[in-house]
């Protein structure tokens, strides 16, 4: 699959949702997260220019200075978008992971979380 004429090998689809397809691609040893807008109908949302939301939301982000996958390149003719890949574990949801199990043991020991118990 080419992005702005740069060509990538498809390793594997990683998920797709209301707007577009993610894969896995490779370049030259390396991998990136490539993301191929798709226009399917979803009868929940009404959509505009999807490759500008894209961008929108990506400076939105950027500008809070969380950290989030860096945007690599922009094919607005081929509706592509071409992000840093971050390898990680992905699970489904188990009730022993949730807030009440394990979270409160994890937060409640943060510095914030003791400040603010003992400021009120």
């Amino acid at each position: 699959m080419n992005v702005n004429q740069k060509e990538y090998k498809i390793v594997k689809l990683l998920g797709h949702g209301k707007g577009g397809y993610s894969y896995l691609a490779e370049r030259e040893g390396k991998f990136y997260m490539l993301k191929q807008i798709h226009h399917e109908p979803c009868e929940y949302y009404s959509f505009g220019n999807k490759i500008e939301a894209e961008q929108n939301d990506y400076n939105r982000l950027l500008q809070t200075g969380i950290r989030i996958p860096r945007m690599l390149d922009i094919d607005v003719a081929n509706e592509r978008i071409l992000k840093e890949y971050i390898d990680y574990e992905c699970n489904n949801y188990m009730d022993e992971w949730n807030f009440e199990n394990w979270g409160i043991k994890y937060w409640s020991k943060t510095t914030e979380f003791i400040d603010y118990m003992e400021q009120h």
